[in-house]
């Protein structure tokens, strides 16, 4: 059976608690999972719990937020230490920033005479990482916008009048995190990124994996990475990203999938310890 390596809860944008994740990956009759949640680990030990009790294998996971040449990038990273200090140092920067990222975009919003509140978006993040998902559903709330997509394209994408550049993190500091963190490190979804040249580089750095199997990756896409794969020598991944039923996007848990025997070669390379 597949397993699904990229999933999202409550603990950043998601809109499923990491215990529902869980056992709706379980009924789905998926083999396996991985809780990937931006820039924070808050759903991994409640993720771990529902697996044990319904004896579903559960990977550790995050996707770290990172920038390079002007292009977002995203860090896949698996069965790391999740009490790693450094690593949970690093994490509460990410949050603090987000925060911070919030604060700024309100700000904007409401010189275009949007009156959204801080706390209402912090509200709707609950106890997970904040970000303009948060931002987009606010709008929507208050009647500001008719979709979060909308939301997105008026106001808060990229280059648009709120838009708040994230913090500046780089993949190569990423990849070097979690590997000092005990991790596997993979590229998320490359095909969106289109930045093939930095592959090297990372692998370089000690990148492990690229994220072949995903919704948006077209059969050509999978063909070419499963193709540096093999050239670099690294785990071809693979995920939905799922963020839950009413996401405009990825709302289909197990939409895209890794096969069953990938997990015994993550596992393999992470026992091969930390990197330098």
């Amino acid at each position: 059976m597949p397993c699904d390596l990229h999933v999202h809860t409550t603990a950043s944008d998601g809109t499923d608690a990491p215990g529902k994740v869980v056992e709706k990956a379980w009924r789905a009759g998926l083999s396996a999972l991985a809780i990937t949640d931006h820039d924070t680990v808050d759903g991994l030990l409640p993720a771990l719990d529902a697996g044990t009790k319904l004896s579903f294998p559960v990977l550790p996971g995050v996707e770290l937020s990172t920038e390079e040449e002007g292009h977002e990038i995203h860090i896949l990273g698996y069965l790391f230490q999740i009490d790693h200090s450094e690593l949970l140092a690093r994490l509460a920067l990410f949050r603090r920033a987000r925060v911070e990222r919030v604060v700024k975009m309100v700000e904007r919003l409401r010189c275009l005479g949007i009156p959204v509140e801080v706390e209402q978006v912090l509200e709707l993040a609950g106890e997970g990482a904040v970000g303009r998902p948060h931002v987009a559903r606010a709008l929507v709330q208050m009647g500001a916008v008719a979709t979060v997509g909308e939301a997105f394209e008026k106001y808060i994408g990229k280059d648009r009048v709120a838009y708040v550049p994230r913090y500046k993190y780089t993949p190569r500091e990423a990849v070097r995190l979690l590997r000092r963190a005990g991790g596997v490190a993979v590229l998320a979804h490359p095909g969106l990124v289109r930045c093939d040249h930095l592959i090297p580089r990372l692998v370089a750095e000690g990148l492990q994996g690229l994220e072949v199997f995903y919704p948006a990756h077209s059969e050509e896409m999978v063909w070419h990475y499963e193709r540096l794969c093999r050239r670099y020598h690294l785990v071809a991944t693979g995920g939905s990203d799922y963020h839950g039923s009413d996401h405009r996007e990825y709302n289909r848990l197990g939409a895209a999938t890794a096969p069953d025997e990938v997990i015994s070669i993550l596992q393999e390379l992470a026992r091969q310890g930390p990197g330098t």
